[in-house]
């Protein structure tokens, strides 16, 4: 049964017919709630100046500030709870992959539910008092801000296919195998490391690419898709990059039906998006390619794709992708 805070207009009510000198069971009788709660409401905002008579005022006010007042530092006297928040920050999880996690580990356990948004003000109070909290979290910002994104204009390719020409089932994520691409770039416009994210599973993979030109990113594409089972390698949807101008050899590489985004438009390859920010926490801007190692962009995506996501019931993108994969080699 889901809690209701007494509302103002109830307290007024509760005013009125107190004065008519109506009892708590009458008065919840007329207003649908229970006498205890009628009982409790007067109990807790009744003035403490020694009067019997409940103000409806004085009690929305008290109510208003008990209700601004916070209760985050409450939940870290478990130390349970803080552990397994820290542990899960340690891991690159998100608050909101922490709070999910739990809350799947420790079913019958209310004592370790917590809300993400708690998690987050422990951080950022940690920040405003000189902690290191905030660094563990994936933009690594002391405090919130405001987001915006400027797409940057691109070409198009001659025999492009455009994506409203994609089947719906893809934009639906019915089936395994529709993927997202996109490339981040490295320092000083060098080099850039190509990302591909299936669509329903969230599974990711990435490889560096010595040059942003068009054969390397095509070779790079057939490396990645060729070796999965044709029912795992269906579609690609990339944006008009001109890194992407050699996609008809990767089509007839691999077997795979590349569209186009539409320009200005990431939400289309939000997916894709999104996993490109989470390897930025790993690869921030500015960092030179040649720096990072193969082995070093193996193990932030291994990190990625074993965490809890909640548009996977809190499964990783690792298990879900894994065990179609392991059916699809059955098959």
């Amino acid at each position: 049964m889901s809690h209701r805070h007494m509302s103002t207009e109830e307290r007024f009510a509760i005013a009125q017919l107190q004065a008519l000198g109506l009892g708590h069971r009458e008065i919840g009788r007329r207003l649908g709630r229970h006498h205890s709660t009628i009982g409790r409401e007067l109990r807790r905002n009744r003035p403490r100046c020694g009067t019997v008579c409940y103000d409806w005022q004085h009690a929305d006010g008290l109510a208003e500030r008990r209700r601004r007042k916070p209760r985050h530092r409450r939940r870290r006297g478990h130390r349970r709870l803080w552990n397994s928040v820290m542990a899960g920050l340690s891991q690159g999880w998100s608050p909101e992959q922490i709070a999910g996690r739990l809350r799947r580990d420790h079913r019958s356990s209310r004592a370790m539910r917590i809300a993400p948004e708690t998690i987050y003000q422990w951080i950022y109070r940690n920040a405003r008092d000189g902690g290191g909290l905030w660094q563990l979290l994936r933009r690594a910002h002391k405090r919130r801000r405001k987001h915006c994104r400027l797409a940057a204009c691109r070409g198009r390719f001659p025999g492009r296919r455009s994506i409203h020409e994609r089947p719906g089932r893809v934009a639906r994520r019915q089936d395994y195998g529709h993927w997202e691409g996109d490339t981040l770039v490295g320092g000083r416009h060098v080099g850039g490391i190509l990302t591909l994210i299936e669509r329903k599973s969230r599974f990711l993979v990435a490889q560096r690419l010595p040059s942003r030109k068009a054969m390397s990113c095509a070779a790079a594409l057939s490396a990645l898709l060729a070796p999965l089972p044709a029912r795992l390698r269906r579609t690609l949807t990339v944006d008009n990059g001109k890194e992407f101008a050699a996609f008809n050899s990767v089509e007839e590489q691999t077997g795979v039906r590349i569209y186009f985004a539409d320009p200005y438009a990431a939400w289309q390859r939000g997916c894709n998006e999104n996993a490109n920010g989470l390897l930025r926490q790993y690869v921030p801007k500015g960092t030179e390619i040649d720096a990072v190692c193969p082995q070093q962009l193996a193990n932030a995506v291994e990190q990625i794709n074993n965490r809890p996501r909640k548009c996977l019931g809190y499964k990783s993108p690792a298990e879900v992708f894994h065990k179609q994969l392991r059916g699809a080699l059955g098959t």
